[in-house]
């Protein structure tokens, strides 16, 4: 694999923050991708790969300077799914990473319903919906 790496470390250059940019083709989604026998990979896992060892079963790599041309091995490291979608930007990790509601209820342990799924429910939130379908419906409220 030397021959492959060296023609591999030929399409890199020197970015900010100690980022190695991908100078070969970028994918739509932004990440470089690089072709070895005849077979496309993911630049960062052939860079992970080559550089530091195989990827562990069940884990994927993650960017840590958040740059998705990166290929430093220093910056990629092997993660579960769900630890890379929590350290993204994305809906996961922002849903994740709520302390209130869209309402302003805090999600603490007596206010936070978990569903089957996963999920959090603002307990105040859904009843209040529910009230308002009962009252909807005509249906007369129990008693207090």
């Amino acid at each position: 694999m030397p021959d492959q790496t060296d023609r591999f470390l030929a399409k890199v250059a020197a970015g900010n923050g100690g980022c190695w940019h991908w100078t070969g083709h970028i994918k739509p989604n932004g990440y470089g991708q690089v072709t070895v026998g005849g077979r496309k990979f993911n630049a960062h896992r052939f860079a992970y790969e080559a550089l530091r060892g195989p990827i562990p079963d069940g884990l994927v790599i993650d960017h840590l300077c958040r740059n998705r041309r990166c290929v430093n091995p220093d910056h990629l490291e092997p993660v579960t799914h769900q630890t890379n979608a929590l350290r993204g930007i994305g809906p996961t990790a922002r849903n994740a990473k709520a302390t209130h509601c869209v309402r302003g209820h805090d999600f603490d342990a007596a206010n936070t319903y978990i569903t089957p799924n996963g999920a959090r429910q603002c307990r105040a939130c859904h009843a209040a919906h529910a009230r308002a379908r009962y009252s909807r419906r005509g249906v007369p409220r129990a008693a207090a």
